[in-house]
């Protein structure tokens, strides 16, 4: 027997809702109000003497805190990705210049924009904890960007030819081209490089959050200086909850983020066939079932969307038609030469102010950097090979298949993101029975700090192959080493090359907390560039930061020049799909 609705169920069922979509709003309600609520802490005036409290009642708030400067820091760093790559694909001039700078600026530690970026919002809001949460922020940034906007140029460079010609004969303006076109095609790279990058966020955030500049110490209240404040205590229960509580957020992510976003943007994978194990999200799922959701879209969303889209292509469209007047020539030569101009003078002025803080160094100084670039450039490699050997196969069989993939893309989320030094009690505790210390220590690290970016560039290559060729590879009959070769070694070879750039910079970066580490009280230190970064950054030795910073910098670059950037053009010439 059916039970009679009751008023208000005729209503719900009247206009379409159901209890997922009230489930919907009120969570919607809830985020809302928590944002607000925490960025009201973000204001007022900043305690130099903050203490942080590693009582597991403090979690909950200092969690909120740290997941909205994470959640600030990732979209100020897409709007970075979005602009930056696409300057680079669509100028060559452009191009000659921010290509190299990218290089550099990835090459650069976290802790050595540090320095400048804190006194110069100190110096902007004095006295006010803004200054140092937007300084936060930035940090952050630094950590996160890098990564996806070379993962959006590599995929904006490996846009199949046949379809840039479908866009010259369908004469798409700059915004078709763009929103139809060169948005999606890395779409792909761009969702699971920015997972990497929220890690890469993760992994230095004891580091932004808690922080020494000469003699005074930096601290904001969040989940990175609750685990560093555990981590230099020997509070191992503290440590415990501070990384429960660091994996659940991360699984929550994953859950209601992450997994929806893998699974719609492989609507934009380029392919013939349909893939038979395409990733699914029940998130997804559930937001395309809700009425309301549906209603709020046709009724609302797409109307709006679509006006801001005919005005867009309407002025382009009457910008383009004046530019066959010859104005556009001139007006580009007058762009180039002005961005040219204006890179060079900020070269010579940074030239110059470099010069005059790198005059008071001695020779023992140098000494002491060159003996530490060569062990820490040791390492580097030893990480990089080690991390080599067994993300190129892990990750090809997640992005090769979706139900792998759902059962361990959290676990491999999980672990890149954890931040190091939070777990370097319990490892160098292990490494003190074993008699390895900080220099097997050191390489641990710096494969934390360099694996993933490997791992989850090959995993987003796996999944950008062709169905249709592993179709093809059935139908010859190939075996697996020939489906390696032929198939997935050279699908994959882009994205793995744009890893290892990456990485290599990723595990310079990680050199930093690597080589010089806080431990109940101790400081335990290793030779190498990261160790006197640290050092200097502690002392406020600028000099010594900027020399150190320098050659670590140098020695990236050298090597993407001379090695990885060849790579990546005989990438972009034999394994583009044509």
């Amino acid at each position: 027997m059916t039970r009679p609705l009751t008023p208000a169920n005729k209503l719900l069922q009247r206009v379409g809702w159901s209890w997922q979509d009230g489930l919907l709003i009120l969570a919607i309600i809830a985020l809302l109000l928590g944002i607000v609520k925490t960025a009201a802490q973000f204001s007022g005036v900043y305690d130099p003497k903050l203490v942080i409290n590693t009582n597991l009642s403090e979690l909950p708030s200092y969690t909120a805190q740290t997941l909205l400067r994470m959640t600030v820091a990732y979209f100020l760093s897409l709007g970075f990705t979005l602009v930056y790559a696409y300057t680079a694909y669509r100028s060559a001039v452009a191009a000659q210049i921010l290509l190299p700078l990218l290089d550099i600026l990835q090459s650069i530690p976290v802790l050595s924009f540090l320095p400048g970026v804190v006194l110069a919002l100190i110096g902007l809001f004095p006295g006010q904890r803004i200054g140092i949460e937007i300084a936060a922020v930035i940090l952050i940034f630094t950590g996160m960007t890098w990564n996806m906007t070379f993962s959006f140029y590599q995929s904006l460079s490996n846009i199949p030819k046949e379809l840039l010609e479908a866009a010259r004969i369908y004469r798409l303006n700059f915004w078709q081209r763009f929103w139809t076109l060169e948005l999606p095609i890395g779409a792909i790279g761009l969702v699971w490089n920015s997972v990497m990058s929220v890690a890469g966020g993760w992994f230095f955030l004891i580091a932004i959050e808690s922080f020494t500049l000469g003699k005074r110490s930096f601290r904001l209240p969040g989940l990175g200086s609750f685990l560093a404040k555990a981590a230099d205590e020997g509070n191992y229960r503290a440590i415990f909850w501070g990384l429960m509580v660091l994996i659940g957020v991360i699984v929550l992510l994953d859950f209601l983020v992450w997994r929806p976003l893998i699974a719609w943007v492989e609507r934009f994978k380029f392919e013939m066939v349909t893939s038979e194990n395409a990733p699914q999200s029940e998130v997804l799922d559930f937001l395309r079932r809700s009425p309301t959701l549906r209603a709020f879209s046709q009724q609302i969303l797409q109307p709006f969307w679509q006006n801001v889209d005919r005005g867009l292509n309407q002025t382009l469209t009457r910008f383009s038609r004046r530019s066959f007047s010859g104005k556009t020539s001139s007006l580009g030569r007058w762009f180039n030469g002005l961005f040219v101009s204006g890179f060079a003078f900020i070269v010579i002025w940074g030239t110059w102010e470099a010069v005059l803080l790198l005059r008071t160094l001695d020779l023992s100084d140098w000494r002491q950097l060159m003996i530490g670039a060569i062990e820490s450039a040791l390492r580097v490699m030893t990480a990089l090979i080690l991390s080599l050997l067994w993300t190129v196969p892990v990750g090809v069989a997640i992005g090769r298949n979706p139900k792998l993939a759902q059962i361990l893309q959290p676990i491999v989320q999980i672990v890149a993101s954890v931040p190091a030094t939070a777990l370097f009690p319990v490892l160098l505790l292990f490494l003190a029975r074993l008699g390895g210390g900080l220099q097997i220590g050191s390489v641990a690290l710096m494969m934390l700090g360099t694996m993933w970016y490997i791992l989850f560039n090959v995993i987003a290559g796996a999944q950008s192959i062709p169905s249709e060729l592993f179709e093809a590879a059935k139908i010859y009959k190939l075996s697996l080493i020939e489906r390696w070769q032929t198939v997935i070694l050279p699908g994959i070879f882009p994205y793995l090359i744009t890893g290892i750039i990456t990485a290599v910079g990723g595990a310079w970066n990680a050199s930093i907390v690597s080589e010089y580490v806080h431990f109940q009280g101790h400081t335990l230190t290793t030779t190498g560039l990261g160790e006197t970064i640290s050092v200097a950054t502690a002392s406020g030795n600028f000099p010594l930061l900027l020399a150190a910073t320098g050659v670590m910098s140098l020695l990236v670059v050298l090597t993407n020049r001379l090695v990885w950037r060849r790579l990546y053009q005989l990438a972009q010439e034999k394994y583009q799909l044509m």
